[in-house]
């Protein structure tokens, strides 16, 4: 027999008045658990609101242009034989109300922004001239934690709800490393809170027993003694991503491998094929021909397309090639993710570039968007610089940085060219990689970019 059961609309984050944007389900439809029944948007990104039952819809109480709130009735599913998605009923709340066990945050604490649907990071690597992330998505599953329930997978007993490691787990927080303050040190949102507002201050957090690296806090300074100044609020993108970026720092044992690309032969092939790009639509940029050139060295060395599993113990070997762009945006660095490169032709890569470049920059990317990336291309090439060293993006294990191409003499054949010169930075994750991997890495990318057509061999 079916029984009917209101779908509300759950946590995310501290966002009020949220605008719907979309609704993807009508009266009569039938959805299974997960399935995203209308999209919203914040001020920085969409995200997809999931069903947590299956069933048939019975009725909306929505739609597009509404604003709604935590708590707020969606809709309403009959849902066969009373199942519903294995999360707990316990966990589900009306508007305004909070489990008795998770006390109302103080006002001074940061307000990190948990983005419901999984799988659905960041960049940017969570993306960003060494990524973040995430995931204008970040502090989520960004590019650090895949998605994978970082207290589960290290076998330790953290004493928290369902909900709490889910909101932990969307917002890349190790649960191992925050210390509980609720019912024999039970962990609650506020710790969670907590724990990010010192990360993102820059203040040692809290480490549970058995790890963790401890810095000591930055000391406060008065700058308002030394003349006039103006406090101006961090962008929520450059928030979430600077905890990525910092736990990245702190956490991988960065090495970067420098080398330089002859891409005289590339550019004269690439202008050659401006007619038919234009034609087409698209702008083919010299991004496009280092993605393929990336794919056929991580063909070439699988180690680089990557990661540490959650034991630090093994490598997850992956068969598939996406690769992440860092995408400047009015509000800071993000890098979705180009997927199935290896597949794609050079056409068909400039115009899913160009139409995710264009939704990172009006910060319409989804969580999707921004997971799932084997390895990060962040280019200043048309900014400029001679070279820089990218923040590896976590987890995966190496980036490759890019900067302005110049023209220098080349001796060659016993006299001196003139060729256009492509410098690279490789950073590397040295648990993983070690010198002569790079440096071989490295050459071989550089001789694919100086002769595109061995990505045909």
């Amino acid at each position: 027999m079916a029984e009917s059961r209101t779908v509300t609309l759950p946590d995310v984050g501290d966002f009020k008045d949220i605008e719907i944007i979309e609704v993807l389900v009508s009266a009569g439809d039938e959805v299974e658990v997960e399935q995203s029944i209308i999209v919203l948007e914040s001020d920085k990104a969409t995200m997809e609101i999931p069903s947590p039952f299956a069933g048939t819809v019975e009725s909306l109480d929505v739609k597009v242009g509404d604003r709604v709130n935590e708590g707020d009735k969606i809709a309403v599913v009959a849902v066969s034989g009373g199942e519903a998605k294995s999360e707990p009923q316990a966990e589900e709340k009306p508007a305004g109300q909070k489990p008795a066990e998770e006390p109302a945050p103080a006002k001074e604490e940061a307000k990190p922004v948990a983005e419901p649907a999984e799988e659905a990071l960041p960049a940017a690597s969570e993306p960003a001239a060494g990524s973040v992330g995430p995931p204008g998505k970040t502090l989520r599953p960004h590019p650090g934690t895949g998605g994978q329930d970082l207290a589960a997978a290290s076998g330790n007993m953290v004493h928290a709800s369902p909900s709490i490691r889910r909101y932990a787990r969307e917002l890349g927080v190790d649960l191992q490393q925050v210390i509980g303050s609720g019912p024999k040190g039970r962990i609650v949102k506020s710790d969670v809170k907590a724990f990010i507002k010192s990360a993102m201050t820059g203040a040692a957090p809290a480490a549970a027993a058995g790890g963790g690296i401890s810095v000591s806090a930055m000391p406060e300074v008065d700058h308002a003694k030394f003349g006039e100044i103006e406090r101006v609020a961090l962008s929520r993108i450059k928030k979430i991503s600077g905890a990525h970026l910092h736990r990245s720092w702190v956490t991988v044992p960065h090495v970067t491998q420098f080398d330089e690309a002859d891409i005289t032969e590339l550019e004269a092939f690439r202008k050659s094929l401006a007619k038919e790009a234009e034609q087409k639509g698209v702008r083919l940029t010299p991004l496009i021909f280092l993605m393929k050139a990336v794919v056929s060295a991580l063909q070439e060395y699988p180690v680089f397309n990557s990661s540490l599993d959650a034991s630090g113990e093994n490598l997850i070997m992956k068969k598939y090639f996406h690769i992440g762009i860092a995408v400047d945006t009015p509000n800071g660095l993000v890098v979705p993710v180009v997927r199935d490169v290896d597949r794609k032709g050079v056409f068909e890569l400039a115009a899913e570039l160009g139409e995710i470049s264009k939704r990172a920059r009006d910060g319409k990317l989804s969580p999707t968007d921004m997971q799932g990336g084997c390895f990060t291309i962040s280019s200043l090439g048309g900014i400029g610089g001679t070279n820089f060293t990218p923040i590896v993006n976590a987890p995966e294990v190496a980036i490759l940085g890019v900067s302005r191409s110049k023209m220098q003499p080349v001796y060659i054949d016993g006299e001196f060219q003139p060729r256009l010169m492509l410098p690279l930075g490789l950073s590397y994750d040295h648990r993983v990689i070690d010198g002569a991997q790079a440096a071989r890495f490295s050459s071989f990318l550089s001789q694919v970019i100086s002769d595109i057509r061995r990505v045909l061999l």
